[in-house]
């Protein structure tokens, strides 16, 4: 028997900072920053970046995406800076 599936239904399409990205299905928010940028997703393992969601809500970089997610990478503050 052989595998009827597409290559397109291996992948789905998230967007990062209004980017459209195909990544593998089952790939991390992570995953979709690197293939973006690698640069922005080794600043995020370092903390100096962080991943969120459309709403600007933080979203842990192991979650998974799902077609038409969309991240946006930001500078990562720590809640200290707010505290005046």
């Amino acid at each position: 028997m052989t595998n009827s599936m597409s290559p397109a239904a291996l992948s789905v399409r998230v967007f990062v900072n209004a980017n459209a990205v195909d990544v593998p299905t089952g790939a991390t928010a992570l995953d979709a920053v690197r293939a973006w940028n690698s640069a922005a997703a080794d600043a995020v393992v370092a903390g100096a970046r962080l991943i969120t969601d459309s709403r600007g809500l933080p979203v842990p970089a192991e979650s998974r995406s799902s077609a038409g997610s969309i991240f946006r990478v930001v500078a990562h503050r720590a809640a200290d800076e707010f505290e005046g």
